[in-house]
């Protein structure tokens, strides 16, 4: 591939900061947060750890010592890491709800047994989403006996829509981007006695919010178990900020003084937690053209999750569009020898931004990145639209 050819060759936009001291990790979302969410996901029917993928012909290729992939595509048959926040924030806001009505506390497992039916399907539940989040609180929904009532921007695909209203939810498509479908799903919700079960943060609502990230948890513990030795550094994607919080909080909790170099890596063209960075502070960014990354394109930062991410988080990275087909066809083909594996265009940001770290010599020690560094990566979603994967697939990297 010639140089002037090679996206990955782009210079990539880099803030680094020195992270704020605190103990936003243990206190934003405490380990009790997990261990509660661990118990009661681990319970459900289906629930299965996902592959911790190693891709030692990748991490040779471009001169790191380890690297693994969460493989999030299996996860109860959803597609995406998602699976674990919206329905166990759904299930959470049920019982909290119900309790209210009855004058007494109703454990989570008599909202799971359909205990009480007839309550739960008095109540709606509603989100915006841009795709995984909506699928999981449908799911969750449909589980749990509730009405769904799904947001979606205009630039959501009708495939993702499609998986939604098949899970039974009523998906309401609206003008506009990802963040004026959550002022929608707000502003409806509090007209209707509805609730909201959203993954994002603000000031006044925090409990759905933490129990998403704490859901997030079960990811995190499943991969400490796995990994032999802590990773040195974990580039997870940004978004509003819930999962990239999650991992770092899991992570230091398990960790401590070992916990990995946490990168945050967003679309150029949605970087609230970039421009967050550069400002000391939660910062909007006003999103004139919609990413291929569609799970990532947030214009407004959670709240909640920059607490943490300003006091874990050190280098923050935004990586243009066009990094993400080719990356995509890197781990379906398996020309490295490792694993193939079949990932959505969110998947890759994290593994999309490491090769092109490693393409340049000054972001590589900006990033303390070299030949020793063990990389852990999140594969956040599966194929969650096939139609757009094909059209990924069928596409052919420069030479």
């Amino acid at each position: 591939m010639a140089p002037d050819s090679n996206p990955f060759a782009m210079p990539l936009e880099h803030v680094q900061v020195q992270p704020a001291g605190g103990n936003a990790a243990q206190r934003v979302i405490g380990p009790r947060d997990f261990a509660a969410a661990w118990a009661e996901i681990t319970a459900w029917e289906g629930y299965a750890p996902t592959p911790l993928v190693p891709l030692p012909g990748l991490a040779a290729c471009i001169g790191v010592a380890a690297l693994h992939y969460k493989d999030e595509g299996p996860r109860f048959g959803l597609g995406s890491f998602k699976a674990l926040g919206g329905s166990y924030a759904a299930l959470r806001v049920l019982a909290r709800e119900i309790s209210r009505q009855l004058g007494r506390k109703v454990p989570l497992a008599e909202i799971r047994q359909r205990r009480h039916r007839d309550a739960c399907a008095a109540i709606t539940l509603v989100s915006a989403t841009d795709g995984n989040h909506g699928r999981s609180l449908a799911w969750g929904c449909r589980r749990f006996g509730a009405r769904c009532r799904i947001y979606i921007h205009a630039e959501v695909s009708e495939g993702r829509a499609a998986a939604m209203r098949a899970l039974g939810a009523e998906v309401i498509r609206i003008d506009g981007d990802y963040d004026a479908s959550v002022r929608q799903a707000r502003e409806e919700a509090e007209a209707n006695g509805w609730f909201v079960v959203s993954d994002t943060s603000w000031e006044g609502y925090t409990d759905p919010p933490r129990d998403v990230m704490a859901g997030y948890g079960v990811m995190t513990r499943e991969i400490c178990a796995a990994l032999p030795v802590p990773p040195t550094h974990v580039f997870l994607q940004g978004g509003v900020g819930g999962l990239a919080a999650a991992v770092a909080a899991g992570l230091r909790q398990h960790y401590g003084a070992d916990s990995p170099r946490v990168v945050i890596v967003e679309p150029d063209r949605a970087a609230c937690l970039f421009e967050s960075a550069r400002n000391g502070r939660p910062t909007a960014v006003a999103i004139e053209e919609e990413t291929i990354m569609a799970g990532l394109s947030c214009g407004e930062p959670s709240e909640m999750a920059w607490e943490i991410l300003r006091e874990e988080a050190r280098d923050f990275l935004t990586i243009p569009d066009a990094l993400i087909p080719p990356t995509v066809r890197l781990l379906a083909r398996c020309e490295t020898g490792d694993p193939a594996v079949r990932a959505g265009e969110s998947a890759v940001a994290g593994l999309a931004a490491l090769i092109a770290a490693r393409k340049s010599k000054a972001l590589s020690v900006a990033l303390g990145l070299d030949a020793a560094s063990r990389v852990l990566l999140i594969g956040s979603e599966g194929v969650t639209d096939p139609d757009i994967f094909a059209a990924i697939m069928e596409g052919e990297d420069a030479a």
